[in-house]
């Protein structure tokens, strides 16, 4: 008797080893359930809808539920309607969306996120973490500048006022600018697409010139800016240069105010000159540099330079005065007026290009050579906001 039970356990187990699923397991438990991302500028006055997708890798025959909630990051109640539920995918359906509102807003200084969490599912599987990310973008076209700083003098014994820009126009004034375009490192394995969108570069009320870096995605380059320039419409030799601006800040930004000599096209950087009123690299946002550049054609650049840092603050909290003061002889760099450098003429060796027209750059850079590349400290979006340039002779 005991035998006869012992061979029928065993038969029971060898039964039970045989190949293929476990009949136990329902067929809609293999379905996986995964949600999208949501990177959407927030209209200016209206509403704007983010819709999360929920997919299902697998379709299945039964009706799958899955709980859902917002999550708060840098945006909040402010920002978006928080909201809770059950999403129902009908059987045999591909997907779903969770609509959520984005609140209208007329200024945006940077870009936040929220998420949406997945939980508790029902003849399905959270894929990963079940988490949605919402990037809430703007354009910042209405942003609120302070105007809080260092202004200059509007005169200057000796001087007239050349030629000014104000920025007091709704848009740029293409008289003046230029608009460089692409990516491609630009000789300093910078990483951003420069483009003539008014997303990167537009008039912000008050009469301010807004650049702005953004991290957003054209072909092979994952940031997007603006690099402004005046060749061929205002170019000065001598005199003085004032520029009021605020600066961005973050690991990896680049903003820069600078000159470069204006027959660059028949006569390659170095030998044209390059004059760079003001450079800064982002996370050190309370330092900044002016420095000559000159060479010869094909060889690398000499340069003369100095630095200027404030104390207790960073060039991003107010707007500041970068000015140099140039002449047949020399070249003076100042900030707020105070100066800190001077590079004479009698210390550049060779081939002298600082007597002849130049023009103005201005441009964001993201990554690069100098400052490296942006990191998870770094937030964008970033603006270097200019408030005018003025040249004097």
């Amino acid at each position: 008797m005991k035998k006869i039970l012992w061979v029928l356990l065993l038969c029971s187990a060898c039964g039970k080893k045989g190949g293929g699923s476990d009949p136990g397991i329902p067929p809609a438990i293999k379905s996986l359930l995964s949600i999208t991302d949501v990177q959407q500028a927030k209209d200016k006055s209206a509403t704007t809808t983010f819709l999360f997708t929920v997919n299902v890798d697998n379709v299945s025959s039964q009706e799958i539920k899955v709980d859902y909630t917002t999550v708060d990051g840098t945006a909040n109640s402010v920002d978006y309607t928080q909201k809770s539920g059950t999403l129902v995918i009908p059987a045999n359906q591909h997907n779903a969306g969770i609509e959520i509102s984005v609140k209208g807003n007329s200024v945006c200084d940077v870009q936040k996120v929220f998420y949406v969490q997945l939980s508790n599912p029902v003849n399905a599987r959270i894929s990963g973490t079940g988490k949605g990310t919402g990037t809430i973008t703007c354009d910042g076209t209405d942003l609120t500048v302070d105007g809080a700083g260092y202004v200059a003098p509007t005169s200057y014994p000796g001087l007239a006022l050349k030629w000014s820009d104000e920025f007091s126009d709704s848009v740029l004034n293409s008289n003046t600018w230029n608009y460089e375009t692409g990516g491609g490192g630009w000789g300093n394995n910078e990483l951003e697409y420069y483009t003539n969108s008014p997303n990167n570069s537009y008039i912000a009320k008050g009469g301010y010139l807004v650049i702005e870096a953004k991290q957003e995605t054209i072909g092979s380059n994952n940031y997007t800016s603006a690099r402004l320039q005046t060749k061929g419409k205002q170019e000065f030799q001598y005199g003085r240069m004032d520029v009021r601006a605020k600066l961005p800040k973050g690991q990896g930004l680049w903003p820069a105010i600078w000159m470069l000599g204006s027959n660059i096209s028949t006569t390659p950087w170095p030998a044209s000159g390059e004059i760079d009123i003001m450079e800064l690299l982002g996370n050190q946002p309370n330092k900044m540099y002016g420095t000559m550049h000159w060479g010869n054609v094909g060889q690398g650049s000499s340069q003369l330079g100095g630095s200027y840092s404030l104390p207790g603050e960073d060039f991003s909290q107010k707007f500041h005065v970068f000015s140099i003061v140039w002449d047949s002889s020399k070249i003076e760099w100042y900030v707020d007026n105070n100066k800190f450098f001077t590079g004479n003429k009698s210390a550049v060796n060779g081939n002298y290009p600082f007597d002849q027209p130049f023009f103005f750059i201005l441009n964001v850079a993201v990554g690069g050579a100098w400052p490296g590349s942006p990191d998870a400290t770094t937030v964008f979006p970033q603006r270097m906001i200019v408030d005018y340039i003025r040249v004097f002779q």
